[in-house]
């Protein structure tokens, strides 16, 4: 069993990868079906160069994985179980209103408690 630093440092990990809007829009996308860098490149209207950067992260990550079709590579999700995983947060995440404040559009710790109505 990894430490609890170690599995902190993953999540962390983790996280920041999916932050990037870009990289979220590859993982959605990549929910939907395995795609090439070059179709991904034209839907989210970003250089290849720039959507090979983002799948390289997400692939070191262990998010994603790519397949090589002889001169090209599929990407997809790692597995059936994260893929599973990763539709399960959505759908719970989802359950949630539109409306909840997130921590990320305050300030401090404390805008936030003040915004959702509780003391800091």
């Amino acid at each position: 069993m990894p430490t609890h630093d170690t599995r902190l440092d993953t999540v962390r990990r983790i996280g920041r990868a999916l932050a990037d809007p870009t990289r979220a829009t590859i993982l959605l996308e990549l929910l939907d079906s395995p795609q090439y860098p070059a179709d991904l490149a034209e839907k989210l209207q970003q250089s290849r160069s720039n959507v090979s950067n983002h799948l390289s992260c997400l692939k070191d990550c262990g998010i994603i994985q790519g397949h090589t079709e002889g001169r090209k590579v599929l990407y997809s999700i790692a597995n059936q179980e994260l893929k599973d995983a990763l539709n399960a947060l959505l759908e719970v995440t989802l359950e949630h209103t539109t409306d909840v404040i997130c921590i990320d559009d305050c300030n401090t710790v404390e805008e936030y408690a003040s915004r959702r109505g509780n003391q800091p």
